[in-house]
């Protein structure tokens, strides 16, 4: 399944024979000349584009928008780059890559990254190093999540891709790639509402986020374009230790049964109700304007099997609105196609066939356990909001709208 239209490489199959001696040759290439392209948050006060930012701020509108910024998501399941320039209305895309290449295989039975794992996840950042590089990339952040989290080897792993490939790749936190979801989403958030719950289903680990619209009053009647509103709107948070792969792995993902799916939404809820008990969101929710956001691969998926669409499309599924009727008829049409029907429907295929129906469980669990008639799509997250993020320190982000009349 694509995600922006350009983006580049071809899919490669996780399930491609790799052998552990192969990884030898992998490792031991040239490593290229990257500059500026591992500067995170803490050390932003030697970063070369300092003065860009004092001169950003000082001007603002005289903006560079030929400066290229860079954004990696190194997940479980996905490795994902997107590069973009500042523009009038928030950024524009320059440049994409993502490819499935299941880092987290078999990291529940193991507790380590596989071989041929990490040979996949090695090639697809090699791709990325080399546009990284090509694009002159003045600054960039590049993360890895649970998959690097919790293997005994991963912060070796990464140490070899820093050391053969140039590329710093900081292993985020949960509540920190919690913050980045909601950032690379929030301006798809219904402002008029009063409570949004947003969910991110990943591979290894899932997030769910509350946010609390009522601590945003005064600025209500805009989008929220600014990451920092949406920020101070988190009222809690909470990151499972599950996700499409491991809950695929555990249970089963090609052939599914009623009695298995219903095992892993029960697994989930398991999990979930601790934040339940924290929050008490169902009565707080209830009688509210609430509506969920979905920042994963299994809403969209979802929303491209709802739509009918003959190719994934991305614009016809960021920003959509789903009812949760059709959701869940969706959900229940897919348990009981067969592993090969899946893997014919155009927006699964067959990278995805197998984990789809955990990630539906994982949605599942929590419109059950939190109602809501309207759900929102979001193809976009980590790295939307790590580049939303970086603009922003720079002072190169535009977060209001230009009035008619051309006033402020």
């Amino acid at each position: 399944m694509q995600g922006y239209p350009d983006d580049g490489g071809a899919i490669e199959a996780p399930g491609a024979s790799t052998k552990a001696e192969d990884i030898a040759p992998v490792l031991h290439v040239a490593k290229p000349v990257l500059p500026q392209i591992a500067q995170r948050d803490d050390d932003a006060s030697a970063s070369p584009s300092a003065p860009a930012r004092a001169a950003a701020r000082a001007h603002p509108d005289r903006i560079d928008r030929e400066v290229v910024y860079g954004a990696l998501d190194l997940g479980t399941n996905n490795c994902r780059l997107l590069l973009a320039k500042p523009s009038r209305r928030g950024f524009r895309v320059v440049d994409a890559f993502s490819r499935i290449i299941r880092l987290g295989e078999g990291l529940g039975q193991t507790g380590m990254l596989s071989d041929a794992a990490m040979a996949r996840t090695f090639e697809a950042l090699r791709v990325c190093a080399a546009k990284l590089e090509r694009a002159h990339v003045r600054r960039s952040r590049l993360v890895a999540t649970e998959a690097c989290r919790i293997a005994g080897n991963g912060t070796t792993f990464l140490a070899g891709v820093r050391d053969k490939l140039g590329l710093d790749i900081e292993v985020l936190t949960p509540e920190t790639e919690a913050r980045l979801a909601v950032s690379g989403s929030a301006a798809l958030i219904d402002a008029s509402c009063d409570y949004v719950l947003v969910f991110d289903i990943g591979g290894g680990s899932s997030e769910l986020i509350l946010l609390d619209l009522g601590r945003n009053d005064g600025r209500r009647d805009r989008r929220f374009f600014d990451r920092m509103d949406a920020q101070s709107c988190m009222a809690g948070w909470t990151s499972l230790p599950i996700g499409v792969v491991t809950l695929a792995e555990r249970f089963g993902g090609r052939e599914v049964t009623r009695e298995g799916f219903e095992a892993m939404v029960e697994e989930t809820q398991r999990m979930l109700q601790p934040f339940e008990v924290k929050h008490k969101l169902a009565a707080r929710l209830k009688g509210k304007r609430v509506h969920m956001l979905g920042t994963s691969g299994t809403v969209t998926t979802v929303a491209g099997v709802h739509l009918g669409l003959p190719r994934y499309d991305r614009s016809r599924v960021d920003g959509c609105w789903l009812n949760v009727k059709d959701v869940r008829a969706v959900t229940y049409d897919l348990l009981a196609r067969s592993y090969e029907e899946r893997i014919a429907e155009p927006c699964i295929g067959r990278d995805r066939a197998d984990l789809v129906l955990a990630g539906c469980a994982i949605l599942e669990a929590v419109l059950r356990l939190w109602p809501c008639e309207r759900l929102r799509v979001a193809d976009r997250g980590l790295r939307e909001g790590i580049l939303t993020t970086l603009m922003n320190e720079d002072g190169v982000l535009r977060t209001g709208r230009r009035r008619r009349g051309g006033r402020r």
